[in-house]
């Protein structure tokens, strides 16, 4: 396996988040369950019908081409790509052949110096979906029309890890630039890899392996066709270039047809669509476009490096940069949620973890709940730093918070869970703990350490966790020192 080298490709299509269909006024709703509801003659492919370009559809593209750093086209146009298959009512797909909306652009792999460059980005209408139950298949025409980019890479990827990797850091990007929601589940986001191995820097002969539908697939598909490959060759065999399926049960590829070349598509140029001169039309100006991005992905990273954030681990910023969750205000980014809780807080570091560890873990629990008011939130941190609430109680206020709509203050007082700091109060704790455990006592004052703590627990124990612990541990050792 060592002598061979791997080389894969991907093609990337995601379906794009826009209102109506690519080329028809049908609604784009990718939740809806009820068959055949979202479809009209333009995209159920009746003779006489004419498409309209979604406008919205083609900014989406050349905005992600922008972030990229793609070039976009001059000129462009969308082609008729012909095959005959159940799923594509006109006997054709309307995509792009020659003169695609980007080429070029680049991703770096996240905690590599690896690029990935691509050759292209281009629009087109996404197919029909087919079910296929027991001895017959139905077909189901919501997702016929769909807008859908398809993002194509150079071979330059070399591992199965790298390639899922690259995949991630895209689709972080698409739901960054709100272009796409490209959840996998829903078929939203679907993969394509070309696998070559060669002994030699001359590519091997590429098979395809279509419609991966999971992260694990693509590392589980790409791993297992590396290894048949190298097989085949070792065995003295031919390696046939040809599309291949992924069986998740069986974990492993298998042959479907002969892989087709651009020939075989009969593509000419779409005569019911008008060709585009982009430079003409103000609003796919690139300058334009590049006003419109957000902090990116692999820009809000390097911003958690720098000050005043100084401290969190790389594990945090990952969880900050790559987590959206749901708020009063719906879903949203937890590094934009994040900004907006220590917009007026110092505490930088205790917020994140608080919000990486504590929140995210209780919200996995219970998906119905969500974040509270950023500002609030912020509260939580400050009564925290201010010694107001304990850890153990941050956390009892922060279940409730993200339960029932009320501030931290509210909950603390209600539930009685203000840590006390007065002196005064306290001191009468530490007495009465010194008078029940006067063997821990004894010992502390011979130089057992251990053993303020353990006073210090009992100490919680009376005041129910509302004593502040810094201020138990000052009064002990003033009482037996």
């Amino acid at each position: 396996m060592s002598e061979y080298k791997p080389t894969i490709g991907l093609e990337i299509h995601a379906q794009l988040k826009t209102r109506t269909k690519m080329f028809c006024n049908s609604k784009n709703d990718p939740d809806e369950t009820r068959p055949n509801v979202n479809i009209c003659p333009i995209c159920m492919g009746h003779p006489g019908t004419l498409p309209v370009m979604n406008k919205e559809a083609v900014r989406h593209v050349l905005k992600v081409g922008v972030a990229v750093g793609g070039t976009r086209a001059d000129f462009t146009e969308f082609d008729r790509k012909n095959y005959f298959y159940p799923d594509i009512p006109k006997g054709y797909q309307i995509s792009q052949y020659k003169y695609p909306l980007v080429t070029g652009g680049s991703l770096v792999i996240p905690g590599t110096e690896r690029k990935i460059t691509f050759t292209r980005i281009h629009l087109e209408e996404d197919t029909a979906l087919s079910k296929h139950e027991g001895d017959h298949s139905l077909i189901d025409f919501n997702r016929a029309g769909i807008p859908l980019m398809e993002l194509v890479t150079e071979p330059v990827i070399h591992s199965a890890e790298d390639a899922v990797a690259f995949a991630k850091e895209f689709q972080l990007l698409l739901r960054y630039l709100g272009v796409s929601d490209a959840n996998m589940e829903k078929g939203e986001l679907r993969l394509e890899a070309n696998v070559s191995v060669s002994k030699t820097d001359e590519f091997g002969t590429k098979t395809e392996i279509k419609n991966l539908n999971s992260f694990r697939s693509v590392e589980r598909a790409i791993a297992y066709e590396i290894k048949r490959q190298v097989g085949v060759l070792e065995s003295g065999g031919v390696v046939v270039q040809e599309t291949r399926g992924w069986d998740e049960d069986r974990q492993e590829t298998f042959s479907q047809r002969t892989k087709e070349s651009s020939h075989d598509y009969r593509y000419f140029p779409e005569p019911d669509l008008p060709k585009l001169k982009l430079s003409e039309i103000p609003e796919f100006a690139e300058e334009t476009l590049k006003k419109e991005l957000p902090e990116l992905p692999w820009q809000r990273r390097e911003l958690y490096k720098t000050k005043p954030y100084e401290g969190l681990s790389d594990e945090t910023i990952e969880v900050l940069v790559n987590t959206f969750v749901p708020t009063t205000e719906g879903e949203v980014l937890l590094a934009e949620y994040y900004d907006r809780v220590t917009k007026h807080t110092t505490k930088w570091k205790l917020a994140a973890n608080y919000l990486t560890s504590d929140a995210l873990g209780i919200l996995a629990g219970e998906p119905e709940w969500v974040l509270p008011r950023p500002e609030w939130f912020t509260d939580l941190i400050e009564m925290v730093g201010d010694g107001l609430l304990s850890s153990r109680g941050a956390k009892d206020v922060l279940a409730i918070m993200l339960e029932k709509e009320a501030t931290p203050k509210e909950i603390a007082e209600r539930e009685g869970l203000l840590q006390k700091s007065d002196e005064g109060e306290l001191k009468k704790i530490a007495e009465q703990v010194v008078k029940d455990n006067p063997d821990a006592a004894t010992e502390y004052k011979a130089g057992k350490g251990a053993s303020l703590q353990y006073l210090i627990g009992q100490g919680m124990k009376l005041s129910k966790g509302s004593a502040n612990p810094q201020v138990l541990q000052k009064l002990f050792k003033k009482l037996l020192e």
